[in-house]
């Protein structure tokens, strides 16, 4: 089918990223102190398990894990259908490209989600056991650092000056195949979402031929 390359590498991003993910809590230990240095201080793996939305952004009810986490399957859902509809209008290659790399970026922290929560035990303690819990609790395994730069803003920021704040969140594979995806449609928008009008000679009518009408 048409489709099943695009399908395939939403299928290897998830492979990928679930494979990470796995490595990382059989290998090493959650927290800074089982840190591994690949390019000095400035490229690090660092295992840390993220309860909530990129940044580190949470819902603040019980219930808030399992309303992202519908949240999350229901735009893996939607993305996948599009993925479909717009192969079937064969548009560029490259958008489609792009569009496989969020589909399976969104599949790839759904699983977290849904599963890890029972299988990993990485559910969020609770107080009031909500609906479904452990099920749709999981926290999303997170290990690939960039410390570009790290420390306390000046007092004149607005809103967060003062605070300690680091320059680049912790994120895993399927969260990179999202930016990429993202970073090269909004990069290529023009080319992607500019459509020749091929029937315009057809629908225009000529000046003189309306006149002798």
């Amino acid at each position: 089918m048409k489709y099943s390359k695009y399908f395939l590498i939403s299928f290897l991003v998830i492979l990928l990223d679930q494979t990470v993910k796995l490595l990382v809590y059989f290998n090493m230990e959650l927290g800074e102190f089982g840190e591994i240095s690949v390019f000095g201080d400035w490229f690090k793996l660092h295992y840390i398990l993220n309860e909530g939305m990129a940044f580190g952004f949470t819902f603040g009810s019980n219930y808030g894990k399992l309303i992202l986490t519908f949240f999350r399957l229901i735009a893996m859902l939607v993305i996948g259908w599009y993925l479909v509809v717009f192969t079937r209008k064969k548009l560029p290659s490259l958008f489609l490209i792009s569009i496989a790399l969020i589909l399976g970026g969104a599949v790839g922290n759904v699983v977290d989600s849904i599963f890890y929560g029972v299988f990993l035990e990485h559910a969020p303690e609770v107080s009031n056991t909500p609906f479904l819990y452990p099920w749709f609790h999981g926290k999303v395994i997170d290990m690939f650092y960039f410390d570009f730069w790290q420390g306390y803003l000046p007092d004149w920021v607005p809103l967060i000056g003062g605070e300690y704040f680091a320059f680049w969140p912790i994120f895993n594979i399927a969260d990179g195949a999202i930016f990429f995806g993202v970073t090269i449609i909004l990069a290529f928008q023009k080319k992607f979402f500019t459509f020749p009008d091929e029937n315009l000679a057809e629908i225009e009518v000529p000046a003189e031929k309306s006149i002798k009408e």
